[in-house]
């Protein structure tokens, strides 16, 4: 039942996707990762939303997931 309520924000051609888990379409396709971040917001207000890492930092690199 948790993962009704998760969603992932990862990179697109077009820009970023909003999908939920296991899914084959995405929620929402946005320009910029912060419109995404807000869109995935607004489909699930009490959900965990789950980015994926776009760039290398001192907490975490690409491809890795951030919450």
């Amino acid at each position: 039942m948790a993962d009704n309520k998760k969603l992932f924000v990862e990179r697109h051609p077009e820009g970023y996707k909003v999908l939920r888990p296991c899914a084959e379409r995405a929620s929402a396709i946005e320009p910029t990762q912060r419109k995404a971040i807000e869109r995935a917001k607004e489909i699930e207000p009490n959900g965990a939303v789950h980015v994926e890492r776009v760039r290398n930092t001192k907490s975490g690199t690409r491809d890795h997931w951030r919450t």
